[in-house]
């Protein structure tokens, strides 16, 4: 089975599920997804970083430059917003081996999840259902 959640989501789905109420293995499996998504959240961030510091200079500290407002110093604020839009377009993908059965059973969860959502949390269920939708148990994309 494989599940692609795009980076733009990574937060907002963490946020969601943190919020489901589950008992036994559901809970569980939920918390080891989590974590999942919370490892790569880390991974997102950094790189964000990196390409901040990419359009804004660092200072002698490496952090990167600010203006006299407080903002990073982007000197090229359209082509920045471009390249960041295109990176968190990207997908994180999750896939079988020890994942199977978390994948599995999130799936079931997000299947059979029968409250009302809205705004925010609709665009989130909407994609998380999707990624799961688009899922197989052999991990071919679909």
């Amino acid at each position: 089975m494989q599940v692609k959640i795009q980076y733009k989501y990574v937060i907002e789905v963490i946020n969601f599920l943190s919020d489901i109420s589950l008992k036994g293995k559901q809970s569980i499996h939920r918390t080891r997804f989590i974590k999942f998504l919370s490892e790569k959240l880390k991974q997102i961030s950094e790189e964000e970083m990196e390409l901040v510091k990419e359009f804004a200079g660092v200072d002698d500290e490496g952090n990167p430059k600010k203006n006299n407002e407080g903002h990073f110093a982007i000197e090229n604020a359209n082509e920045f917003l471009k390249q960041q839009k295109e990176y968190f377009q990207e997908y994180y993908v999750i896939e079988g081996g020890d994942a199977h059965g978390m994948l599995k059973t999130m799936k079931e969860i997000i299947e059979n999840y029968d409250q009302e959502v809205s705004g925010k949390d609709a665009e989130v269920f909407e994609h998380l259902f999707t990624a799961f939708e688009n899922s197989n148990e052999k991990g071919v994309e679909a």
